[in-house]
């Protein structure tokens, strides 16, 4: 169906009808994610992680883990 045919049968429609038809449609609309917003927000995030030195090896990983542990442990 073309979108023209769609307008033309909405004019036709009883008030109360093409009210309930614009709620369905905003609700539609809200739900729907946006693309384009989540994308963006991703590369902020990728953006908030990237630093200028190179990320820590297993060993030196391993070796925070055990001095947090000790921390909050002992």
């Amino acid at each position: 169906m073309l979108l023209q045919e769609l307008k033309n049968q909405a004019n036709q429609l009883p008030l109360s009808d093409r009210l309930e038809l614009m709620r369905s449609i905003i609700e539609s609309i809200q739900t729907t994610p946006n693309p384009s917003a989540r994308s963006n927000s991703i590369k902020r995030m990728k953006g908030l992680l990237k630093n200028s030195q190179p990320a820590p090896t297993d060993a030196e990983v391993s070796t925070m883990l055990e001095q947090y542990r000790m921390e909050k442990y002992l």
